[in-house]
């Protein structure tokens, strides 16, 4: 029977962000280095709409949760730290977005949780872009403004430690380049990259212990290296002036900032693989490969945040035909991720049989939206 109800039905906005796997540069954005990273075909989903009352409804089936946020225009007080569907609303209150309308929405998604994969910040990216299509004066922000709004949200917000390539890789999508110093500098590139395979080794992270390890022990390490010499920089030292410091460090302090290097010139060596695929629309695939594990070998050896499940299941994969691979993330834990251009199937199934969960991926656009009218 038709409705006699004249009352319009609001469209549903549908926003959706990919996770990101971080190709070369991991645990070097906090010290001012570059990061190269790329959006994975794993997607966190909001489907929203407006609604006359008042406040902030969530349903997360996929983890049997809700998310009830009653407002009155002011800004939010956070009941727990981390909570960023309340620090997204107040970063775009401090914008200029005001909300005299509610908004209703479900959240769906199939990136892994807490394993290195940028699923809370996939979900920030995708909240801020309901939050400013379904303001009471709408803009579809541009892709590159997501990111840094969503960066101030998660980190700054909360004191939070951490770089801006969660953020710019999830939202801008691809493959990117991002420098953070002195100031930020993004490329975002487009190579003919084939198949990865992500695999889960469901072990939890221990990110707050390797942070504390590897970040603040590598800061110290900076400190004390510019009190002999204030010229020394991460950005210019070489390796061989690095032996010159050899005598003041304790061997595993020489080994993490030597492993740094080395993973600095990697990330530069990438760099100019995926400059060359630009001009010539291939990549040198085997290569690409090589300098994963050379980066894996450094993170396991020198950052030593790798762990013997995903060091197995790294080495499954390449026995079964990926051409590289390495660990994803701030490490202890989590996913690694291996180069299968060809045979995806096979390397998925070799890191499942050493009790990691596979997922087949490709790189993957940014952030997108769509309306679905009634």
């Amino acid at each position: 029977m038709p409705t006699t109800d004249s009352t319009p039905v609001a469209s549903t906005l549908t926003a959706s962000t990919p996770g990101r796997i971080c190709l070369f540069g991991e645990h070097q954005d906090y010290l001012g280095l570059p990061v190269i990273a790329a959006a994975i075909s794993r997607r966190i989903q909001i489907q929203a709409k407006q609604v006359d009352k008042p406040g902030f409804r969530l349903n997360l089936p996929d983890i049997n949760a809700t998310v009830a946020i009653p407002f009155d225009g002011t800004e939010l007080a956070y009941p727990n730290s981390r909570d960023y569907f309340r620090s997204a609303v107040n970063i775009l209150l401090r914008e200029g977005f005001q909300f005299s309308k509610g908004i209703d929405g479900e959240v769906h998604g199939n990136i892994p949780i807490n394993s290195g994969t940028s699923s809370s910040s996939a979900l920030l990216v995708t909240w801020l872009n309901v939050l400013t299509q379904l303001a009471d004066e709408p803009r579809q922000l541009p892709q590159e403004r997501l990111a840094e709004l969503a960066y101030v949200a998660e980190v700054l917000e909360f004191g939070e430690p951490g770089g801006m390539m969660d953020h710019y890789s999830t939202a801008v999508g691809d493959v990117i380049y991002l420098e953070s110093t002195p100031k930020i500098a993004l490329r975002k590139f487009h190579p003919m990259l084939g198949t990865f395979v992500l695999g889960d080794s469901q072990e939890p992270k221990d990110t707050i212990g390797i942070l504390s390890r590897v970040k603040f022990g590598m800061l110290d390490i900076i400190k004390r290296l510019k009190t002999v010499n204030p010229a020394f920089s991460l950005h210019e030292a070489t390796l061989t002036e690095a032996a010159e410091f050899k005598d003041i460090l304790t061997k595993d302090e020489y080994i993490l900032l030597k492993g740094n290097l080395e993973n600095r010139d990697i990330l530069r060596e990438a760099l100019t693989v995926l400059d060359a695929s630009a001009t010539s629309a291939s990549i040198d695939h085997i290569r690409f490969g090589q300098l994963l594990t050379q980066h894996q070998t450094n993170l396991r050896d020198a950052q030593r945040i790798s762990t013997p499940k995903i060091d197995r299941m790294l080495d499954a994969a390449l026995a079964a035909g990926a051409l590289g691979g390495k660990i994803n993330g701030s490490g202890g834990g989590g996913c690694m991720f291996a180069y299968a251009p060809e045979h995806p199937e096979k390397v998925a199934e070799a890191i499942e049989r050493e009790g990691g969960k596979a997922y087949v991926i490709t790189v993957a656009e940014g952030t997108t939206t769509f309306s679905n009218k009634p």
